[in-house]
């Protein structure tokens, strides 16, 4: 039987976009019950389809109308027999809407109120709208990221929603849960991305207090900057990226490459990178990512291809581990982590419409 380290937490979920979603779904993922409450008529916000998006899978969802006093009675009824509560609006919205922590709290003591949001719940940029791209540009985190040539690249929205925002409250959550268990007594768990852009910054910081990252963007050991790691166009108009940052490994891919010369010597001398980084330029651009594909296979150089979406669900290792898989007719990524190897299995993708009389029912209360 598949493993669920979260089976019988059960979770209601306040609609939003972007990292909420994408910690329910974790938790879901991992076995928890999650109620996702909509506005009637569909999603709260976007026009995402629930039954192409894979982030709404693994739960039922109950429409009701949060600006209706009845509705956040019914709400609060669900929560009085929930562990845990997520929500992503701005602060002080829960609290007008009669849902905010002390109303939770009131009526269930072993909440663990998560709270989504980009800049916390204090400090001047609180109030202010935002998206990924802004929480990201204030931590150093989006200046660090681009070429010389190119400026500051966004990472599509990955840094400050879902690695500084979804994973860091389903961590907080999870983490929050187990003193909630053991006293009875809940928690508020304050997510900023923000704060979680700047956690994920952590080791950039390391290396600059140590003097390791002493150059603006795109000239330092792991933005691209050194020859060894980064990425190459290959013959075909395709990429392929190369992080070959050890010496055994930097060895193995010059030999694959069957690249010459003394100034392979100085790889770690700044003031080599951009003739090195030529010749490894020069060796990729003759042949295309399919022969260079060839060329590595079962080498410890750290090379791989780089892949578009379509291309990667078909890639040797991605197949073997189900890193992605195809559930009606929706490529999505699996559940992870795995535990004793298992993975929890991917549930349905569209969330199953329940009538609200039912899924209180399915939550009795507790003692």
């Amino acid at each position: 039987m598949t493993f669920k380290p979260l089976e019988g937490v059960r979770v209601v979920e306040l609609a939003s976009i972007g990292p909420g979603p994408f910690a329910a779904m974790m938790l879901a993922d991992h076995g928890a019950d999650v109620i996702r409450i909509e506005k009637p008529g569909g999603r709260s916000v976007g026009t995402s389809r629930s039954d192409k998006d894979p982030m709404l899978r693994g739960r039922r969802k109950v429409e009701l109308d949060l600006k209706n006093p009845n509705d956040v009675s019914k709400t609060l009824d669900l929560i009085a027999s929930a562990d845990v509560l997520i929500e992503g609006f701005r602060p002080g919205v829960t609290e007008r809407l009669g849902l905010g922590p002390e109303d939770c709290h009131a009526i269930n003591l072993a909440l663990v109120y998560g709270r989504m949001t980009g800049w916390g719940q204090d400090g001047p940029l609180a109030p202010r709208a935002g998206h990924d791209i802004n929480y990201i540009a204030i931590t150093g985190a989006l200046d660090a990221i681009g070429t010389k040539e190119s400026g500051p690249v966004p990472p599509m929205n990955l840094v400050g929603d879902f690695g500084g925002g979804g994973m860091l409250i389903a961590y907080g959550i999870c983490a929050a849960l187990l003193p909630a268990k053991l006293s009875g007594k809940g928690t508020v768990v304050d997510a900023a991305m923000v704060e979680g852009t700047a956690l994920l910054m952590t080791m950039p910081y390391g290396l600059k207090a140590q003097g390791l990252w002493p150059a603006k963007r795109g000239g330092n050991l792991l933005d691209g900057g050194a020859p060894f790691y980064g990425t190459f166009e290959t013959s075909d108009g395709k990429w392929a990226a190369i992080g070959a940052i050890e010496e055994p490994f930097w060895q193995e891919l010059i030999a694959k490459l069957q690249l010459v010369g003394d100034v392979l010597k100085h790889r770690m001398d700044r003031t080599y990178w951009p003739q090195i980084r030529g010749l490894i330029a020069g060796a990729i651009s003759t042949n295309t990512q399919a022969h260079w594909n060839g060329v590595f296979d079962g080498s410890d150089a750290c090379y791989a291809p780089i892949l578009s979406m379509d291309d990667a669900i078909n890639h040797p290792h991605n197949m073997a581990r189900g890193v992605l898989q195809n559930i009606d007719g929706v490529v999505q990524p699996a559940p992870a982590p795995r535990y004793d190897g298992e993975t929890p299995s991917v549930p349905f993708t569209d969330m199953t419409a329940v009538d609200y009389d039912a899924a209180l029912a399915s939550w009795p209360k507790r003692d």
